[in-house]
């Protein structure tokens, strides 16, 4: 059976400030900016930090004609686009202390992307699970929010990709658990996740595995804040954390006595739109303009998510295939 749980404010302001707050301290190698370190092999930031990174690595973006003028005539009048940015934790996107200022990787494509077509972005902070319906609606052009490529996705919204991330897990330092490569191993546990994601969606697809194995169910919580579900693991709620495999190896450097699990699943991640947009050809050359003249590795280098490049933007690609169980 499945445990919903939510948070009981809108405010994604809260995410962040939550993952560093009630006894959430710093590991002792923390010092420094954490992207300009090198990254490991695997993409992850090098070690703890506090501090987010402050590199300025859109503003010296040239304007890309050719993908300009892929643009339709009236976004070219107009000159500008909304954005509905879901703003969760780090590497993704975040606040600055101020409270306002929204960084990222997801933040530094769209301010790349929007500078290489010549564009405005009106931002608007928007929470996870509106994003998508609200493009649908047209009240927005594109969204930004790590959001996955799916099949399911696919049906309702047209993505322009720009990095791979995916599914991860991480748990309290004492779990015996080591590694999550299949579900099962979930089977009489409780795990935490946000609601309206992939990981929400992946877990109740799955949860008739413990019963078929004969274990117990594992029990879903699902929570509005991506702090939130760090909480509960803290605080012995949850077992287990099914995150963004960016999100749980940034989140394990910045709190004491958490693990990260392994890779569960990658996926592509994108820019998202209305079904039928005609931005997605503007788009994708944008992102593989970046690509080309070198903005796109600075932007992965900054944030520590090298393991997350891809080698060409696409629109809409198939979702990439699930672990076999």
């Amino acid at each position: 059976m499945s445990t919903r749980t939510s948070t009981g404010t809108a405010r994604t302001t809260l995410a962040f400030a939550l993952i560093t707050a009630t006894a959430l301290t710093l590991t002792a190698c923390a010092g420094g900016e954490p992207a300009t370190a090198p990254a490991g092999a695997s993409g992850a930031p090098a070690a703890a930090k506090n501090a987010l990174p402050t590199e300025d690595v859109v503003s010296a973006v040239a304007r890309n004609e050719a993908a300009a003028k892929l643009l339709p005539a009236d976004v070219r009048r107009r000159g500008s686009l909304t954005l509905a940015s879901s703003v969760a934790t780090p590497p993704s996107s975040a606040y600055l202390p101020d409270g306002r200022t929204v960084v990222g990787v997801d933040a530094d494509f769209a301010g790349a992307v929007a500078k290489a077509l010549g564009l405005e972005l009106k931002r608007e902070v928007v929470g996870f699970e509106a994003i998508l319906p609200a493009l649908g609606s047209g009240k927005y052009d594109v969204g930004t929010g790590n959001f996955g490529v799916t099949e399911e996705r696919r049906k309702a919204i047209d993505f322009v990709t720009y990095i791979n991330d995916g599914q991860g897990f991480a748990s309290r330092s004492d779990s015996p658990l080591k590694a999550v490569t299949d579900l099962t191993q979930l089977c009489g546990l409780k795990v935490a996740v946000n609601a309206g994601t992939t990981f929400e969606r992946t877990l109740e697809q799955n949860q008739g595995r413990c019963a078929e194995a004969g274990k117990q169910p594992y029990e879903v919580n699902v929570y509005s804040e991506t702090g939130a579900i760090w909480m509960s693991l803290q605080q012995g709620r949850s077992d287990v954390v099914m995150n963004t495999i960016n999100g749980a190896r940034y989140a394990v450097t910045q709190q004491r006595n958490v693990k990260f699990l392994g890779e569960y699943r990658r996926l592509d991640v994108g820019f998202a739109f209305k079904k039928g947009t005609p931005l997605a050809p503007a788009f994708q050359a944008a992102v593989n303009g970046l690509k080309a003249d070198g903005t796109y590795d600075r932007i992965l280098r900054k944030w520590g998510v090298t393991g997350s490049g891809i080698p060409t933007s696409r629109i809409s690609p198939p979702e990439l295939p699930a672990p076999e169980k």
